[in-house]
Parts: C-alpha cells; structure tokens; sequence
C-alpha cells in the first residue's frame, strides 16, 4: 500500500492540477462489501482526512453523513462549506474540527466494484465544486486502478500469511497438495462431470513425537481457582458482616450464612460444579445488595469498594491467582515455542520432513519423515537417525531456556520431557474436515492412543510418573528401539548433554497397552551446563560416526 510520502506527492501534484495550494488529499480503501458499515472496517491508504489511527470516529448517524453519499452512485459529492452544511454527523464534525472546510468526496469505481474513495478538502469554503471535479475526471480512473491492483496485491499477502499461519499444508508437503489440485483442475478441463479431489495419504512414514509438559499443572491451576474464589467469597463476607454488624436483619445473616458455607467447602475441596455455584450465588444474592448496604456507613462503603477492586475489570471475576498461572504458562509455552521453531529449521536443513506442534499445559511435536514426503522420492534411514539425534538434543535446549526464563514468571512450574520411539512405519492421511494429518489404519491408530496416555504412565510397581523434574523419558516397545537409543544417549552424555545415571524401567498398563519400558537421563542443569560452557553441537563429522557404529 501507499506511503504517506507517496500521499503527499500526489498531493502536491494535485494542488497544482486544481491551483488549490491548501488542498488536503486522502485516501480510503474498503472490503468487498461496500457499504456505508464498510467505512468502520475500511483502511486509510497512506494517510486518510477521515480515519484517525486507523479508524473512523465514533458516529452513530453515520448513514446521513456526506461519506454514506459515495456508496449510492459513481458522482462525486461536493460541499460547499461543511461549516453552513446542514449535515452534522460525527463525521462532518472530525473534518471541521481539523480545519477542513470545503469538501469533494470522489468514488474509485473499478468496473461495478467500489475499491475505495478519494477525499480532498481545503480550509477555504468554495473551493472545490463541480468544475474541480470535472478536471479530476481524467485521473480518478488511474488512482481507482492503481488502488485495485494495490489491494490485489495485499489479498495475495494476506492469503500467503494464512495459508502459511492458520492451514494445516506444511511447507514440506505442498507439493502434494499442488499436485492434486493441478490433477483436479485437468479432470475438470477434460469435462469430467463430478471431479473430485484425491485423498491426501503418505505411506511408511516414520514418526517421532516430543513433549514437554508442566508437573502438576491441573493440580496448581485448581488451586488458583480455589484461591481466587475463597477470595471473593470472603470479601463478600466481609460487606455483609459489616452490614449486619449495623443493621442485624434476618435476610443479611442468611446470605452471610450460604457465604461461609460456600467458603467452608471449597477451602476443603474444589468440586467441578463449585466455580459456577459461587458465581451464582455471588451475582444473584450477594452483589445486588451492595449498592444498598453501601449506604449504611463508611465501613461497609469501604467493603464493598474492596470488593469492587479486586475484580478483574474484564471478567469481573477475582482472578489474580488464575492470571498469574496462566501468564505464566503462556511464558513458558512461548519459551518452548520460540526455542523448538529454531532448532526445527535447522532440523529441516538436515532433511525435510512435515512437522506440527500443539501448545496446552505444554507442548508436543509430532515428526513425519520418508520417501513418499519428499517429492523426489529421495530417503536414507541416516535423516532418520539424525533427526532421532537432534531430538534429544532439542529436549535438553528447551529445558535449559526454560531455566533460564522460569525465575520471571510468578508460578514457576516445573518441566518433563517425553519421547516416543516406534521404529515401524505407518501411514497418514490429511482429513480434510479437521485440515490436519492423522494416522491411517487400525494398526497405526495404536501409536496414537500411546501418544495421548504416555505422559501419565507409572513405573512399574509404584506410584511414581515415569516423566519427571529435569530428566528425559524415552518410551519404547522394542530391545532394538532401546538398544539404538542408548547409543544416542552415551554420545550425548560425552558432550555434555546428560548425566551419568541411565535408568531401564519397566511401564504399568495402560488402557488397551501393555509391554512399553523406558529409558529415563537427567539432562545437565543450565548451571552445571554454563560451568562447563554451552554443549558444543556435535559436528557432521561425530553423528555421522555414531550413526555408522548404530548400523552395524
């Protein structure tokens, strides 16, 4: 879009076209829908006389205003003096409030379309009129184009952000879909009476899959919610004790009663159904009482202007314990975000594969690597492997960033890391009513169930999670999945990744799953790690020996 550099040199050549030296020129770009509603979602183009900081001022007439004129024909609107005009709306009041006094109001038609309005004014009344306007006859139909191929051109910018922010279509598979819809255009040339698109499927396909999760994170965020409403629960109490202290009446004694019996309760525990309970019980019986009982004196005014400020003034809620839980995993989860997209391009250099990645309490990854991903068909189990090795490594990143940034959030939750190891390869299909990849086939569905429920398996005998506190899990099914994987891990322990200790541990069941271990490292803490100075990346030279020694 135009500068508001480039808006003044048009203006500039204009005031000389006319011989108007204090002609103001704007310009206004609407949607596809235009209308006089399009002037509320419409964009100044450089610089507008009209649009303050982007918007339109407050005007609730705005239907009768000069600028609802250019939506109801391809005329120009002229006003003589917007001082002596008759029409006031928000509008007309903005541009005299800015010194503008005559007005010409042109509409940049393209075709039937409307894509947008030229505005000019002057501060001399009588200035632009009908003869003016005639002379802009010949320009109008260049800026309307211009303009047109202006917006042409930020559709396709934003068309590019959404399919590259908001779709499903990884960058490593496009090729696929262009490959179907060019498919699914031919059909349709060739006069096929029903073309349809084909399905979206990739076989043996081997998948990795990471995820870092936040200890005890339901358990913290039930407490704040406790918190906050034992809080407002209180304050409340408050109000109507002091009220009651001055006016003993029945009717305030009894909501002061249901008060603390809501408090009782959920200070010794939170039922799912207790959050609403209280802010029904709160909303109905207590607040509407407040703006009466505040009358009673300076003591119970002083409650209840307590109670009103602990509200948060969006939700109207106490909600300073739940703000500061979710702030802080949503710090967290940026910290994980920002550090897993970096490591991720450059895993993507090593070899490309589709990735996804899904935020929570946490966030995991899902990684998808093989031949039929890639468009020339090309695979080596050694991207596999590599991969399998920059996972590991990613995991250690992430908690180390997470150290770094945890001691700035106000709940500083604790991190576990898991992998999921399957040697096999299944199959993945893009399901077109989600827009996303998911596994194909009954088999393959098991890996995904394995997926959903790892995180919260126990060792084998005990009560203990397999995922914990600074050290990384890695779930298997198979002697040989553990036996490579313990090679990665000895190669990382030497630089400087891991801990000595490598723990073999045996799973319980889970619903429908049996027979899955794992291994269990501590990854080297961020103080241990900045003593020894940052882990060096192992060079192309050192994986390629560890994954030499892994084939034999």
């Amino acid at each position: 879009m135009a500068s508001p550099e480039k808006i003044d040199r048009l203006q500039h050549r204009l005031r000389n076209l006319l011989g108007r030296p204090e002609l103001s020129l704007g310009l206004i770009a609407f949607d596809r829908r235009a209308n006089v509603e399009a002037i509320e979602r419409a964009r100044a183009v450089g610089k507008s006389l009209l649009l303050c900081e982007e918007c339109a001022p407050t005007c609730p007439n705005r239907e009768n205003s000069y600028y609802a004129g250019v939506f109801q024909g391809s005329d120009p609107v002229i006003v003589q003096d917007l001082k002596k005009s008759k029409t006031r709306t928000g509008y007309e009041h903005h541009l005299r409030k800015h010194g503008h006094r005559g007005l010409l109001l042109y509409p940049l038609h393209v075709g039937d379309q409307l894509v947008g309005l030229m505005e000019l004014a002057s501060p001399q009344p009588g200035d632009l009129n009908a003869f003016n306007a005639q002379r802009l006859s010949d320009v109008v139909p260049l800026f309307a184009t211009t303009l047109k191929r202006n917006l042409d051109e930020l559709e396709d910018h934003v068309q590019a952000v959404i399919k590259r922010k908001y779709t499903a279509i990884h960058p490593s598979v496009e090729w696929r879909f262009r490959e179907a819809a060019l498919n699914y255009l031919e059909e349709k040339e060739r006069g096929e009476l029903s073309p349809e698109l084909e399905q979206i499927v990739f076989h043996d396909v081997y998948p990795l899959y990471g995820l870092v999760d936040f200890r005890d994170s339901s358990r913290i965020r039930n407490e704040a919610i406790r918190a906050d409403l034992s809080d407002q629960l209180q304050l409340a109490l408050d109000v109507i004790n002091a009220a009651g202290q001055i006016r003993p009446l029945p009717a305030l004694e009894e909501v002061g009663y249901r008060l603390a019996r809501h408090l009782e309760r959920i200070e010794s525990e939170l039922r799912s159904d207790d959050e609403s309970g209280v802010l029904e019980l709160l909303r109905r019986d207590a607040e509407p009482l407040f703006g009466q009982l505040e009358t009673y004196g300076t003591d119970v005014a002083e409650r209840v202007a307590d109670y009103r400020g602990a509200l948060d003034p969006e939700l109207n809620i106490v909600h300073r314990r739940r703000k500061e839980f979710e702030q802080s995993v949503a710090a967290l989860n940026d910290t994980i975000s920002v550090t897993l997209d970096a490591e991720e391009e450059r895993a993507q250099n090593m070899f490309p594969h589709f990735f996804e990645k899904f935020r929570t309490d946490g966030v995991d990854h899902s990684i998808y690597v093989g031949a039929e991903l890639h468009e020339d068909g090309l695979f080596d189990e050694l991207y596999l492997r590599n991969l399998r090795i920059w996972q590991l490594m990613t995991s250690c990143r992430i908690e180390w960033e997470l150290a770094r940034v945890k001691t700035d959030v106000p709940v500083p939750l604790e991190a576990t890391h898991l992998i999921l190891v399957q040697h096999q390869p299944l199959s993945i299909r893009f399901r077109v009513d989600e827009k996303r990849f998911d596994v194909d086939g009954a088999y393959d569905i098991r890996y995904e169930i394995v997926k959903k429920r790892i995180d919260k398996a126990l060792i084998s005998g005990t009560k203990e999670r397999v995922t914990q506190p600074g050290q990384l899990a890695i779930v298997y099914s198979t002697a040989s999945e553990a036996a490579e994987y313990r090679r990665y891990i000895e190669f990382l322990q030497g630089k400087g990744y891991f801990g000595p200790e490598l723990e073999e541990l045996a799973l319980e069941d889970l619903p429908g799953i049996s027979g899955l271990k794992a291994l269990r490292v501590s990854i080297v803490s961020k103080d241990e790690a900045d003593d020894m100075g940052p882990p060096a990346r192992p060079s192309a030279h050192e994986i390629e020996t560890v994954l030499a020694v892994d084939q034999t």
